[in-house]
């Protein structure tokens, strides 16, 4: 962890709360707002993604009657689709929408304003036809900001991996005061994306809570999982922080820091002792100046190496395990 040269951030959850809320409701012409959160909370009633759950509790919240959806299929990093009254409907991002053949360029310049303030467009569509969208936010972690500021002055890259779409992502960067972002990356290819950067010589770790973020965990060269998140992320990873605070990143990078310091330090001076004492017990001053040394003084002065060795350790002790 000491050789660190980039550190990268999974955003939902990791960099920002994951409790996200709906902020805009718009309905295509000839529907209303209530219309479109009902068929979104259909679709997303069995997905378990917190784009999800925040649009159930937003649905029940304005006493939503919320239908049965039959078929339901969620697809990783995309969104989810099922059958709603027998109609063909689609809950998911852009890409999710051209792959299923549904036309959103009407959408769009009203989805990038949304995305430029930092929120998550959601598209609604049946039978091919775009309802709505739906947009929500979320808050980066106090925490957040602070941390990034401290792993730049370690001279360390910060990076932000996410699948929301660039304009969203950015926003989120720009607060935070992460200078690159790696945006539209889905689930299966984060790892891709260290795999990339470990290619380009740089040593990496990623920071991460959920399920899609295990493989990247695991294929960097240190995995960081937050404690509150899921047990297949820990699983994944090198280090779990117990603490739902981020602040534990440069905490432990910090830490490794300095036990490599120690470490070198020990073997100096273990080195030290054994260069200088050892020729002395050994009579090597006798014929100069006369002196032997008892062997009781050289067990004790080995045994004090050992002693301020372990002390030396014992620092890291002191100073860390307060914080």
């Amino acid at each position: 962890i000491h050789k660190l040269s980039v550190v990268v951030f999974d955003k939902t959850g990791t960099l920002t709360k994951g409790e996200l809320a709906i902020t805009d409701i718009a309905a295509a012409e000839g529907y209303d707002e209530k219309q479109v959160l009902a068929y979104a909370a259909a679709l997303e009633k069995n997905s378990e993604h917190p784009l999800a759950q925040a649009i159930l509790q937003r649905a029940q919240k304005d006493g939503i009657a919320i239908v049965v959806a039959e078929k339901f299929e969620a697809v990783s990093g995309m969104g989810a689709k099922a059958f709603i009254k027998n109609k063909s409907s689609v809950a998911g991002n852009r890409f999710f929408m051209k792959s299923e053949g549904i036309f959103v360029d009407d959408w769009d310049t009203r989805a990038s304003k949304l995305a430029s303030e930092g929120k998550t467009v959601v598209y609604i569509a049946s039978e091919k036809n775009v309802l709505g969208i739906i947009a929500l936010a979320d808050t980066p972690k106090a925490s957040a900001k602070q941390v990034i500021e401290n792993l730049k002055k370690r001279n360390l890259k910060v990076m932000m991996v996410t699948g929301d779409n660039y304009g969203t992502a950015q926003a989120i960067a720009a607060q935070l005061g992460i200078d690159q972002v790696l945006a539209d990356v889905l689930p299966g290819n984060k790892a891709d994306e260290i795999r990339k950067l470990q290619k380009a010589g740089e040593v990496v770790a990623m920071v991460g809570d959920g399920i899609n973020d295990a493989p990247a965990l695991a294929a960097s060269d240190v995995g960081i999982a937050i404690g509150a998140g899921t047990d297949v992320a820990i699983e994944a990873s090198d280090i779990t922080l117990i603490r739902d605070d981020l602040s534990g990143v440069p905490e432990a990078i910090g830490l490794s820091e300095a036990t490599i310091r120690v470490i070198k330090q020990n073997l100096f001076w273990a080195f030290f002792y054994n260069v200088i004492g050892i020729p002395i017990a050994a009579g090597a001053l006798y014929p100069f100046f006369g002196i032997l040394l008892n062997p009781e003084f050289a067990a004790a002065a080995m045994a004090l190496s050992s002693v301020s060795v372990v002390s030396n350790s014992l620092r890291l002790r002191r100073v860390w395990g307060k914080r």
